[in-house]
């Protein structure tokens, strides 16, 4: 009753502040929960805290565990699965061990045995220290100096899943694995056949003793005539050493890799590229060190090299990874080129047998045979993918002509030839475009000038840009006829741009003085640095500026007027000279195919000038001239007006 006399005497203030205070107090509290990322946040670390008790209870169980195994000794050793030892009082060295390592304590410790896996393209050196590959040969290349071509610094390759038993970390790079079998050492397959070999990181059951029912296995199915290859990962009876209420186990992979080119091009350098589940390929910096910490799922990740590359692939995907790439500053080995490193965390859940099912990937960065395997590998080649028109021209006319020619036997040197008169067949109609848009504009020369000399102020600059603008108008002249085929080629120079320094097929290929087109072609070298040009002489590189200056004097003859811009004429003349500094260590494949098509370019001019008549083309302007004008329109009457009010 109190209760209801105290709501009678209130009014309707404090029934409307009770109501507000009631829905502050709840955005406050809808304000302060967490959001989706917090709340997997505090999941894991209730999973951490909940862990470190499993630990904790597991350290009180473990002499009742000990006192068990040891009463039932006897009769696991009848198991087949288990070495048959006898069990005796555990060493002081395997006590030691066994604080550090827990039950991969006989793991530990060891001699480090090689086993070889090869097929037609590829020979595999796997360590049974780790259990995981230490050296990839790519049996059908060579370095640029011509030694075996090797993908890792084998001293610096890291590989492992991590994990804590009994408050312990271990990770499987640091122990003993053993192999399924023998086979002395090396195993061999070619063609169409496979082989599989497995290696295994057994728990331990004493000292001395393994348990042979327990173990962590990598299995590695090799095809004949494949660089791709399947590595599954399974996880056997190890509930209870692996923690139970983790969903994901951690793989850490790392390696140092080795430098096989002269020089490795700044458009083309090495760097880490991954591809998320949704979303497209992306990498990180060539030029610099770099990491990223992906939040979202991974399908692959390489570490790529300018012309090879070394991808983990996932069958289902990575939860999420940490990307590092580095430069040493002090690396000991004399080819060393780049640091990567890579955290993937592997969707993880137990049963019997847990297997995680993996991929990797050793070879060349050929176009072809990347998207044959249809999880956008190919895009790790920089053909130009952030702008769709390069990558269209690259992927669906360059590539597939260049392979069609080069798939004929002929040399390189040959096969840029002619794929370069094949485009410049093509852009025949529009040289031919500008060449004419240039003719009429040196016909009117003479008309030009007069308008120039009738008006040499600046002040009557929008007087004389009106009375040239009439005199095309009148003669028919499109003075940006010129100018739109010049800029309809550009995507083509640009396509070659990134193609050649990426094209693997130009790799090591030799024509006339050049060595290898993917490479500049030295024809001098200085006993010192130049700055912004090196330390040595690129023979196409200079060849194709010295064309490049001669097409440009032609073109300002051609032209037959005077520049507009002031400057423009010598920034014409700067730019070759300034090409001659980059292009000096560049591709001289690259260098080669601007020095043909400026040759042919030269040719073209040559046969238009034979072939034009420039006085029946002048012929036809003075005719256009005496036309009657055609009405304006309504747009250039409004544009015309605009123009007289600001004259005012």
């Amino acid at each position: 009753m109190q209760l209801l006399k105290i709501i009678g005497k209130m009014n309707k203030n404090s029934i409307i502040g009770f109501v507000l205070i009631a829905i502050i107090m709840i955005g406050y509290s809808v304000w302060l929960s967490p959001s989706k990322e917090e709340a997997e946040k505090a999941r894991r670390m209730k999973d951490s805290l909940e862990y470190v008790k499993y630990q904790q209870d597991s350290a009180k169980k473990a002499m009742i565990v000990n006192k068990e195994e040891k009463a039932s000794a006897d009769l696991e050793t009848l198991n087949n699965d288990t070495i048959s030892e006898p069990v005796v009082e555990a060493s002081s060295d395997y006590k030691a061990l066994h604080a550090k390592y827990d039950v991969f304590a006989n793991s530990s410790k060891g001699d480090n045995k090689k086993y070889y896996l090869e097929n037609d393209l590829v020979k595999i050196e796997i360590d049974s220290k780790g259990g995981f590959i230490k050296q990839v040969q790519l049996k059908n290349y060579q370095t640029w100096d011509s030694l075996p071509l090797l993908m890792f610094d084998p001293e610096s390759v890291n590989f492992g899943l991590s994990f804590f038993t009994n408050n312990k970390a271990i990770n499987t790079n640091n122990f003993y694995f053993q192999p399924g079998s023998e086979d002395n050492g090396v195993i061999k397959v070619s063609g169409d056949d496979s082989t599989v070999f497995t290696m295994r990181l057994y728990a331990d059951k004493g000292d001395g003793v393994i348990d042979k029912s327990k173990y962590i296995e990598y299995i590695y199915k090799l095809k004949g005539n494949d660089y791709m290859f399947d590595f599954n990962i399974n996880i056997v009876n190890m509930r209870g050493i692996i923690p139970t209420n983790i969903s994901t186990l951690p793989l850490a992979w790392s390696a140092d890799l080795m430098q096989q080119e002269r020089r490795v091009s700044s458009f083309n350098g090495a760097t880490i590229y991954y591809k998320p589940t949704k979303d497209n390929v992306d990498y990180l910096s060539e030029s610099k060190d770099d990491q990223e910490e992906i939040a979202t799922q991974l399908k692959w990740v390489s570490f790529k090299q300018p012309f090879f590359t070394s991808t983990i692939i996932a069958d289902n995907f990575f939860e999420s990874g940490l990307l590092k790439e580095m430069e040493k500053e002090h690396p000991t080995n004399p080819r060393y080129l780049k640091t990567m490193d890579v955290e993937l965390d592997i969707p993880f859940g137990f049963g019997k047998v847990s297997n995680i099912p993996l991929k990797f990937y050793f070879g060349p960065n050929k176009f072809y045979t990347l998207k044959s395997y249809h999880l956008d590998l190919e895009r790790q080649i920089p053909i130009g993918w952030g702008f769709f028109l390069l990558a269209w021209i690259n992927e669906y006319i360059v590539i597939p002509v260049f392979n069609f020619l080069g798939g004929l036997g002929w040399n390189y040197g040959i096969v840029i030839l002619v794929l370069t008169l094949l485009l410049k067949l093509v852009l025949f109609p529009i040289a031919y475009k500008t060449y004419m848009s240039s003719a009429k504009m040196r016909v009117l020369k003479p008309e030009i000038d007069e308008i120039n000399a009738k008006f040499p102020d600046k002040k009557d600059a929008m007087k004389k840009q009106q009375a040239v603008m009439a005199l095309y108008k009148k003669a028919g002249v499109n003075p940006a006829a010129g100018c739109v085929p010049m800029l309809l080629q550009m995507p083509i120079l640009f396509a070659m741009f990134r193609f050649f320094p990426a094209s693997i097929e130009l790799r090591q290929q030799p024509f006339l003085w050049a060595t290898d087109l993917s490479s500049y072609d030295s024809i001098m070298d200085l006993p010192f640095k130049i700055p912004f040009y090196g330390d040595h002489v690129s023979l196409f590189t200079l060849l194709m500026t010295i064309s490049t200056l001669i097409y440009t004097k032609m073109n300002n003859q051609m032209m037959g007027q005077q520049q507009s811009m002031p400057g423009m004429k010598t920034m014409m003349y700067l730019m070759p000279i300034m090409f001659l500094g980059i292009f000096n260590n560049y591709a001289s494949g690259l260098s080669y195919y601007y020095f043909l098509a400026n040759v042919i370019t030269f040719l073209q001019m040559f046969a238009f000038r034979r072939l034009v008549d420039e006085d029946k083309l002048r012929a036809k302007i003075e005719m256009n001239k005496k036309k009657k004008p055609k009405k304006k329109s309504a747009f250039q009457k409004r544009l015309e007006d605009a123009s007289k009010q600001r004259r005012k």
